[in-house]
């Protein structure tokens, strides 16, 4: 028994070495996972991936919709080598592509949003022989106005600075352009006074050599 062992020991650890040099491939996926938008606008459902595999004809792209309040899946969005929008349900005609799978990126943008579109919104990506890895996840809320944000405090303070900027600028064109222009007037103006002093002058002494001839 005792020199059987190495026979059954010697299978094992080559089973061991085989998955140390194969590790399992997965896709991994990246989504926002939480997002807000306004109702009657459109959204980017952003989902990136990576993957052992090169990218190839192989890939596919699986996008699903559950309700917040409940019932069954519903199909949103399917790409294999071509986009497939949904012939049908609430996201006929509403739904398309964003993605360049080159980049690893297969999002997709939604039309004209509504409240009933409130839900868990799942991105699944499949890349031979990757084909096994979580699903990506977006949680998305469709709500009448996006609340106020600091993002938005920031966004409005950088306006307000170019904004003051540029007014700055103008105003500073504008002062150097009307200095110039009445430096020019009084260039003009001292030239139009030097031109009748010497007019007069001439005039003077057209009527002194005229007197002198009379004489």
């Amino acid at each position: 028994m005792y020199g059987k062992s190495p026979a059954l020991v010697l299978p094992l650890l080559l089973s061991l070495q085989l998955t140390a040099l194969c590790p399992t491939e997965a896709v991994e996926i990246y989504t926002s996972g939480a997002l807000e938008a306004v109702n009657g606008t459109d959204v980017r459902l952003k989902c990136t991936f990576s993957s052992f595999a090169p990218v190839g004809d192989a890939l596919t792209v699986t996008w699903n919709f559950r309700p917040r309040d409940g019932g069954r899946e519903q199909f949103v969005f399917y790409y294999h080598m071509d986009p497939f929008r949904p012939m049908s349900g609430r996201f006929k005609d509403r739904v398309v592509w964003d993605g360049n799978p080159e980049r690893y990126d297969v999002s997709i943008l939604l039309w004209k949003l509504q409240f009933d579109d409130n839900g868990t919104y799942t991105c699944q990506v499949k890349n031979p022989p990757d084909v096994d890895g979580l699903v990506g996840t977006i949680r998305l809320s469709v709500v009448h106005t996006v609340p106020f944000s600091e993002i938005y405090f920031l966004a409005v303070a950088i306006g307000s600075a170019c904004a003051l900027m540029i007014i700055i600028v103008i105003v500073v064109v504008l002062f150097q352009h009307f200095r110039k222009k009445r430096w020019a007037d009084r260039a003009d103006k001292a030239e139009e006074t030097k031109s009748k002093e010497e007019e007069k002058l001439n005039q003077g002494n057209k009527v002194s050599v005229f007197v002198e001839d009379t004489d």
